[in-house]
């Protein structure tokens, strides 16, 4: 394991500057350079005093990080919603409930209309890859085509409609993972 890798990745993680990090600890800025280039190595004391700073135990700074998938492709995708809706939701990256954010492909067919979504907290992006979409917020309503986006807080009902005469697709996401279907 390289320590220096792993102590400047969980810096870096944590938004700390090496001045921010050494003062924190009680440690020099020159002395996490060296630690991050791997041109010294800590006590075990010192050490222990990083990782707490960093807001992590011993353990989980030594314990093997675990290979997370990257790339999923189209055989990785779970349909959310029967075939024969007109509405299709699917899920672009498996296990969102451990994720931050909840990315999904809807495709909607001409007069589709999504189930109104609750208010809850988060926030919602939307991109239309195709088509031509209202989207109605409360009881405001916005036309959104092809090639723009939608962004908003999600303390508001919402849905979206497929205005258009072809089927409408839509990359949307939702943060944290509360998408509902």
């Amino acid at each position: 394991m390289k320590i220096g890798e792993r102590l400047k990745r969980l810096r870096m993680a944590n938004s700390l500057t090496q001045e921010e990090l050494a003062s924190r600890a009680d440690l020099t800025k020159g002395f996490i350079s060296q630690l991050e280039n791997d041109a010294t190595s800590p006590s075990i004391a010192t050490l222990k005093d990083i990782v707490d700073v960093l807001g992590i135990s011993m353990q989980e700074f030594f314990s093997e990080e675990v290979d997370q998938d990257i790339v999923f492709g189209k055989d990785a995708r779970v349909q959310a919603t029967d075939d024969g809706d007109t509405v299709k939701v699917e899920l672009l990256v498996p296990g969102a409930q451990n994720r931050e954010m909840d990315p999904v492909l809807v495709t909607l067919d001409p007069g589709g209309e999504m189930d109104e979504q609750p208010i809850h907290e988060g926030e919602e992006f939307g991109f239309v890859i195709s088509g031509k979409v209202q989207l109605r917020l409360d009881d405001k309503l916005y036309t959104v085509d092809k090639g723009e986006c939608f962004y908003f807080s999600s303390d508001r009902k919402h849905t979206v409609k497929n205005v258009g005469k072809s089927a409408a697709k839509l990359l949307w996401v939702v943060t944290p993972p509360t998408f509902y279907y």
